[in-house]
């Protein structure tokens, strides 16, 4: 019988802000089954998520972190600013994290990554696949009104997740063979959540940005080989504290779908321990 060789993998990131820390617990969920991840594209919170593991291939450092982190970390009252730019506040979670990114090129990824962002001038997709990887980053979480933009070779960038929320068919492009598209847009929303009074106006920009990325990855996801939910529509965008189970929520999803990737990427399961076996029953079967 002739064995099946192994297709490359990539992963499509999609951008959700706290939701997006599902990336975490999904990434986890392939490494801890064995699947190589080849290759990484990432929008917003999934340029940062992604682009940090593609740089590190180091996922515990990741959900450690973000375990660790409280609120007040990333977005502190203290710390809002007021300019003619239109910032409200600076990305405090790249600054916490510069340690790991600090002057580290895109070409020196141990994974291959490519960051989308938008470019402001007019609404052009912009495909950062070299360069400093914070820049990267920066300009792919670049919300309007609420985190500054980014500047790279003389242009002014904004978050992806205006033109491909979850860039399936940009890792497709990079060379991946099966590809796994993780989406953790909203399918709803409910305005009465938070006061819509402009001195909340930074909750405002991500419901319009949520909307705009569920409407466009209707589109976008068909070119990925499986789409992963991971159950997240119940947090909001900034809410970092429930960081443990939105991870959980993105490792069970993965979990519950990997006889799938298994099957459609030729790769091989791990053998598994009788423990294992009977965690998985428990925490991880339909």
């Amino acid at each position: 019988m002739t064995q099946k060789i192994p297709k490359k993998v990539g992963l499509a990131l999609g951008g959700g802000a706290a939701k997006g820390l599902a990336h975490i617990g999904v990434i986890r969920a392939l490494e801890d089954a064995g699947i190589e991840i080849s290759y990484i594209a990432g929008t917003s919170m999934g340029a940062l998520v992604g682009g940090i593991y593609a740089a590190t291939k180091d996922i515990r450092f990741l959900e450690n972190f973000f375990l660790g982190i409280q609120k007040k970390d990333v977005y502190p009252a203290t710390r809002m600013i007021r300019k003619k730019n239109g910032e409200i506040f600076k990305n405090d979670l790249l600054d916490l994290l510069e340690e790991k990114i600090k002057d580290v090129s895109i070409e020196e990824c141990k994974i291959p990554f490519t960051a989308i962002a938008t470019a402001v001038e007019n609404g052009d997709e912009v495909i950062l696949n070299k360069g400093d990887l914070r820049n990267a980053i920066q300009a792919s979480t670049a919300l309007p009104l609420i985190f500054p933009p980014a500047t790279i070779e003389g242009r002014l960038l904004m978050d992806g997740g205006f033109v491909n929320p979850v860039p399936a068919d940009v890792v497709r492009d990079m060379g991946a063979e099966y590809v796994i598209a993780v989406d953790v847009s909203s399918r709803w929303y409910n305005l009465e959540e938070e006061s819509l009074n402009p001195i909340k106006l930074y909750s405002v920009m991500p419901r319009a940005l949520a909307i705009i990325e569920y409407q466009l990855a209707r589109r976008v996801l068909s070119g990925a080989d499986i789409v992963l939910n991971p159950p997240v529509i119940g947090y909001r965008w900034f809410q970092f504290a429930d960081a443990k189970d939105i991870i959980r929520a993105g490792e069970r999803e993965a979990k519950n779908k990997l006889q799938g990737i298994f099957e459609g990427s030729s790769h091989t399961p791990k053998e598994k321990t009788p423990a294992q076996r009977f965690f998985d029953f428990l925490f991880y079967s339909d």
